[in-house]
């Protein structure tokens, strides 16, 4: 088997943070070509991205993609709505469990694959306060394992 190329332009880390992440998916972002050459040199940002879904699509909010230095006239907003490529039946899927549930949609990582962009979106339930500083408490403890485990190896 191949091993797919995956080169990653940005995460969102502050998702981890403020949502227990459920469930996954793959989208393509619907850009302009100003757009890719801008996510090519690594010039976005998805911390304040969410994802809205309306009329039967899934859209990208909130994410900056800077201009492009040489784009001039075909520069975009860099705030501007972009709509994600999914299928149908996912589309619905997801809506379904933002009503029913309520589930958020966040947006964790931009990516190139196969000379494409994709995000990868997650559904996502809120922490509370006391979450969070359980989770928190869980990554130091974790942290001072490693630690003791690597001044026992020397």
């Amino acid at each position: 088997m191949a091993e797919e190329k995956i080169k990653l332009v940005c995460n969102n880390k502050k998702a981890y943070h403020e949502y227990f992440i459920e469930d996954k998916y793959e989208a393509g972002i619907e850009l302009v070509g100003t757009e890719v050459k801008s996510i090519r040199m690594g010039r976005c940002s998805l911390g304040e991205s969410f994802v809205v879904i309306k009329d039967g699509q899934a859209d990208l909010c909130g994410m900056n993609v800077s201009p492009y230095e040489k784009g001039n006239i075909f520069n975009k907003d860099p705030l501007r709505v972009r709509r994600l490529l999914l299928h149908k039946n996912e589309i619905m899927k997801l809506e379904q469990q933002v009503k029913i549930k309520g589930y958020t949609i966040v947006p964790l990582q931009v990516y190139f694959k196969k000379g494409r962009v994709k995000v990868e979106i997650g559904l996502g339930r809120g922490k509370k306060l006391y979450d969070k500083r359980e989770s928190d408490a869980k990554r130091d403890q974790q942290r001072e394992v490693e630690k003791n485990y690597k001044m026992r190896l020397r």
